[in-house]
């Protein structure tokens, strides 16, 4: 009786209704019930979000051209306009999506240590977004 219980109460929290909603929604496929695929996925959306904002704080509806990129062998050789920014966690955004894909695909054929790397990588590129999103910051203020 207690273990009926225990378990109607775990079916009942954020947690257990997210993972029942995975079991029913991806019946057969385990890709988002494993622990290092999940973790992976969910490091990648905040950091990909928080390029997002970091930009949209920084880069307020700027009236001038702001430097898009600094080399340090010829100084600035890329201006335009504030909005060109947000062209890095975008296109971050969909590499981001392809590899997530790609990674399940893999998943679903057996290929686990594939999409494990493909979900890294995909981290690490939102990572060194950020970076290039602080570079254009500082460069511009």
């Amino acid at each position: 009786m207690e273990q009926m219980t225990q378990k109607s109460n775990s079916s009942k929290s954020l947690w257990g209704k997210t993972k029942l909603f995975f079991k029913t929604r991806f019946a057969g496929n385990d890709f988002f019930l494993n622990h290092i695929v999940l973790w992976l996925l969910l490091f990648g959306i905040i950091t990909n979000a928080a390029d997002w904002t970091i930009l949209l704080v920084f880069m307020n509806r700027l009236d001038a051209d702001v430097i898009l990129h600094y080399n340090v062998y010829f100084g600035v050789d890329m201006l335009g306009n504030w909005k060109l920014a947000f062209m890095m966690p975008a296109v971050g955004l969909v590499l981001f999506l392809v590899n997530a894909f790609l990674a399940d695909y893999f998943y679903r054929n057996k290929e686990r240590i594939a999409s494990y790397i493909l979900l890294l990588a995909a981290l690490m590129v939102q990572l060194s977004l950020i970076v290039a999103s602080a570079a254009v910051i500082m460069i511009n203020y």
